[in-house]
């Protein structure tokens, strides 16, 4: 006999026990030689991760597709893996030996410290498998691989030789994310903009020469509002640091209050005044006249969008900071700097990047400071110098002109400094080229996004991509293959002798210093100081855009490579559609010839139960380990499932999880329920021969939801899958099934009895079935308990798919009709607040035959399910009655023997008004476009869903008033 409750806690270990020992997941297992392969990559986790409640969605819907192909017999790859997670990695190693007060990272060395770091990835690396195998993931971990592994490393550098020789990778200087915490370039997705507090300092640029023009202020009507003499261009930035390595000053081509002095020079208003730069006032599209002043100070090297603005008019572009966000301290002092700055300017030749890197335009005084260190004191030094732009105080004085204001700024998600833009020597990817295949692939259909709304953001992203920068500045990670000769020169190969080979052929070839210098070095037998290799290491994406051929065994010609590439679908939310997916398109097309995959599943984010994201700072993250310790896993993969609809958030109450906790504890009954009363699985009965019409519909009602579930698995839409199961298990099976069943187990027909037996135990194990993607454990234990009674052996999650063809419609609609009115009839009684033991006589108006001879078939469930004492057939509706349609008849319930018509009136007037009332409260609040402009978007959607909900209450109760009114 089954366990009277279900514990997960004792069940889920031994079910994942057993699974393991079986090599369940293992690739291929329980297919059929030569079955169709289904492939999925998971999206590697960091090597630092640990299970959160994306990845609890993630992995429970690639799951679900999963378990569920493999039991439709297919050859089931589920590829696992962890990435390096570079930066991430480095930076909990490190912390872990300051902890444990052991020498830094740059007192060990490159070498030692990579050693620390494998020690620390074989002692508490990947964590994050045991908590996914907690959450049921049925993947081939036999097969589980590490983008730092030694075939994942070979194709990472197999990749980069070959772009590199296809002139697709070369190395650069741009501009970049710098963070100076860690040193290093990082991504888009690495920087988090955050609002911060912060200022806008308005400050003049004297023009040279002491020149002077008309400065005209307009209204958009154009009405003069203001007319001056000016000295100056006026200027407004919230970096005043950065004021030291401007360009240029920018105003908008239309902006007439310029004209005059567009092409003129101004004095930057910072440094030592007998050596204060020139720079030219130029027009170009970036500024916007109604911004500010209009006019707009250009710092290439140290803003993106004046990156551009330089680039397009030959600016020289001047880095001020070091690594570590300090202003420069290495070059020649600043009046020399300065000087070759202004021979540059005035040579109209747009210099080299190493002439102008050289160059460091930081006055002395600021040298080695902190930037927010040299912030204050350039204010300071500008105010003294009175070159600030100054408005009237509340007594009337002249005050430097300074707003406080909130600001974005860009914060490095792990460091938490704020990120600099750093014009660096990088490498960088040729993405523009790499991406034409992979958009006319999504263009033509061949990869599809689910839903399709995110091929626009697919398109929007790589029709403007930019060159991808590759390298980072840390020590853990794939070391770019490239060594650099005494002259600079660059050798890419895949290993250092095949370099030196390169390197000692190019220098040997050529006449000059060095061939002299390598040949002496190649006859002292030191052929290893001929060449440097490049300490920088790949972005971490690099290898993770290789994953769905790398894993398979490329640049090997494998046997999985030949069987699951092109995978099947990719699951991953959307914030990594161009960080990762677009990028694995790029390679796998450039390298295979094909898409890695044919459909991209795009699932949205898990918020709070209010819609608010979730956020340690705002205490609302849910711990998905948490509500598997309390729930188990079954329950919190359902609630992720049926909640899952496309392009809609998930709003996670652990209420809801208990409630599906519930369903899981229905069905664990309802077995029990069965096994009480004899049901067990014959499979010598013909399920054609059912003839009870009870068994007829839900075996018909059976056939329907299967198809319904597997269409919806098919088709990505895991919710609708999921309510399918849901409705049929708890509502058509245990709701009404068993209970119509309960008169034939008491009963004497024992030919009846054995047949609801049969076809009991056959339709549970079908349950177990279409349940067991979305709650393996539970299921698999069921089945595994329905077998012990019988011959089977196999494992559920290898149980071949429902497909059952039984259909009777007739039967179908005799039984829904009977669920129909006894639903109705529940329901008018619970609106009309009838006391649930009481019973009465029920008349039934203009009823055809089919509809009398179904009151005579079914007379017995009908009183004893829907608590009537007797009915009889009428041409009109009595007085005082309660009355509901179903098909042509119409059913009435006399009330006024059941309820106290009069007090049940003022009942349902008191609630429809309070009711009332608190939308009208709602509509005000949600009227008020302050409240809807600065609330939290999740506290606006709270109250709307509160309003609708409230909407369908005073419907509901509207119709029970009519109904009494009406008695």
């Amino acid at each position: 006999m089954l366990e009277k409750t279900y514990d997960s806690k004792s069940v889920e270990p031994r079910i994942a026990k057993l699974w393991q020992e079986a090599d369940a997941f293992r690739a291929g297992a329980g297919a059929s030689e030569g079955a169709e392969p289904f492939t999925i990559v998971i999206p590697p986790p960091n090597v630092t991760g640990s299970l959160h409640m994306g990845h609890a969605l993630n992995n429970t819907l690639q799951d679900i597709m999963v378990r569920f192909e493999r039991m439709r017999g297919k050859n089931v790859l589920w590829q696992p893996g962890m990435d390096h997670a570079g930066i991430a990695t480095q930076m909990v190693v490190e912390r872990k030996l300051a902890a444990e007060g052991q020498p830094s990272r740059r007192e060990l060395g490159r070498d030692a410290f990579i050693d620390k770091v494998w020690e620390w990835k074989d002692e508490s690396g990947g964590l994050i498998f045991n908590q996914l195998r907690r959450l049921g993931a049925s993947c081939d971990w036999s097969r589980e691989r590490f983008t730092m592994d030694e075939g994942l490393s070979r194709a990472v550098v197999e990749v980069f030789v070959s772009l590199y020789k296809d002139n697709l990778i070369y190395r650069g200087k741009r501009l970049v994310n710098w963070d100076p915490k860690f040193e290093t370039a990082i991504s888009d997705l690495e920087v988090e903009n955050r609002e911060a507090d912060g200022h806008m300092w308005h400050f003049k640029y004297p023009l040279a020469g002491g020149e002077t023009y008309t400065y005209v202020e307009k209204d958009a009507d154009g009405v003069v509002l203001l007319t001056e003499e000016r000295n100056y261009i006026a200027i407004a930035t919230t970096r005043p640091e950065t004021m030291l390595g401007d360009g240029a000053v920018a105003v908008h081509p239309s902006d007439e209050r310029y004209a005059s002095i567009v092409g003129k020079l101004c004095e930057i208003p910072v440094g030592p005044k007998e050596h204060r730069r020139l720079i030219p006032i130029i027009a170009d599209e970036y500024p916007d006249p109604t911004f500010g002043s209009g006019a707009v100070k250009i710092t290439g090297a140290h803003d993106f969008n004046d990156y551009q603005v330089a680039k397009r008019n030959d600016i020289p572009l001047y880095r001020l900071m070091d690594g570590q966000a300090q202003m420069r301290a290495d070059g020649e002092e600043y009046a020399r700097e300065s000087q070759r700055a202004m021979e540059i300017a005035r040579s109209g030749e747009l210099p080299s990047e190493s002439e102008v890197d050289g160059i460091n335009l930081v006055p002395e005084e600021y040298r080695g400071l902190d930037r927010y260190e040299a912030r204050k004191r350039i204010v300071d030094a500008i105010n003294a110098d009175g070159l600030a732009v100054t408005r009237l105080d509340e007594e009337g004085n002249a005050v430097p002109y300074v707003e406080a204001k909130k600001i974005m700024q860009p914060f490095g998600d792990r460091s938490g400094v704020v990120i600099e833009p750093m014009l660096t020597d990088q490498w960088f990817a040729d993405a523009k080229t790499l991406a034409e295949p992979a958009i006319a692939s999504v263009r033509e259909g061949r990869t599809n996004f689910v839903p399709k709304n995110w091929e626009k953001t697919y398109f929007d992203w790589m029709e403007n991509i930019q060159p991808w920068c590759i390298s980072r500045q840390l020590w853990w990670g794939h070391q770019i293959p490239a060594w650099y000769g005494p002259d600079g020169t660059v050798f890419v190969e895949k290993d250092e002798e095949a370099a030196l080979d390169a390197a000692v052929q190019h220098y040997l070839a050529h006449e000059g210093p060095w061939k002299a210098w390598v040949q002496e070095r190649l006859e002292n037998a030191e052929p290893g100081s001929i060449l440097t290799r490049d300490e920088d290491v790949l972005d971490t994406w690099f290898s993770s855009a290789l994953w769905p051929f790398s894993t398979l065994g490329w640049p090997d010609d494998t046997p999985e490579l030949a069987k699951h590439y092109q995978t099947d679908v990719l699951v991953t939310g959307f914030d990594i559609i161009f960080f990762w997916v677009a990028r694995m398109m790029m390679m796998g097309l450039h390298f295979m010839d094909e898409e890695p995959f044919h459909t991209v599943y795009v699932h949205a984010l898990v918020r709070d139960k209010n819609g608010a994201k979730m956020s340690k700072s705002k205490g609302n993250v849910i711990d998905p380990l948490e509500l598997i310790d309390e729930y188990g896993a079954d329950a919190l993969r359902f609630t992720l499932a049926i909640m899952a609809a496309q392009g809609r958030d998930v709003k996670l109450d652990p209420a809801r999880i208990a409630g599906y906790r519930n369903f899981g504890t229905k069905l664990w009954n309802a077995t029990r329920f069965a096994d009480m009363n004899g049901a067990k699985r014959n499979d010598a009965f013909w399920l054609a021969d059912a003839k009870l019409p009870v068994n007829r519909w839900i075996l018909t009602e059976l056939t329907r939801t299967s198809r319904e579930i597997t269409d919806a698995i098919e088709t990505y839409r895991f919710n609708e899958a999921a309510g399918s199961a849901y409705r049929f298990v708890w509502n058509q099976f245990c709701d009404w099934y068993l209970e119509l069943l309960k008169p034939v187990f008491m009963g004497e027909d024992e030919a009846a009895k054995a047949e609801s037996q049969a076809v009991a135990a056959f339709v549970l194990d079908e349950i177990y079935k279409l349940l067991h993607p979305f709650m393996p454990f539970m299921t698999e234990e069921l089945w595994a308990h329905t077998a012990r009674e019988t011959e089977r052996s196999t494992l559920l999650c290898h149980a071949e798919w429902p497909a059952p063809s039984f259909e009777d419609a007739d039967a179908a609609a005799d039984v829904n009709w009977l669920i129909d009115l006894v639903s109705g009839i529940r329901s008018v009684r619970s609106e009309m607040n009838v006391p649930a033991g009481a019973t009465a006589p029920i008349a039934v108006v203009d009823a055809s035959a089919e509809t009398k001879a179904r009151f005579a078939r079914h007379e017995s469930a009908v009183k004893r399910l829907a608590r009537v004492s007797d009915f009889a057939f009428a041409d009109t509706a009595p007085g005082q009655s309660a009355q509901l349609v179903l098909g042509e008849a119409t059913i009435c319930l006399p009330l006024g023997s059941l309820i106290d018509v009069g007090a049940e009136t003022a009942r349902l007037t008191k609630e429809i008004g309070k009711a009332t009332a608190e939308i009208e409260r709602i509509d005000k609040k949600l009227s008020n476009e302050k409240f809807v402009a600065n609330a939290r978007e999740d506290v606006v959607e709270a109250e709307r869903e509160k309003k609708a909900t409230l909407t369908q209450d005073v419907e509901k109760l509207t119709a029970a008033l009519q109904r009494v009114q009406n008695t």
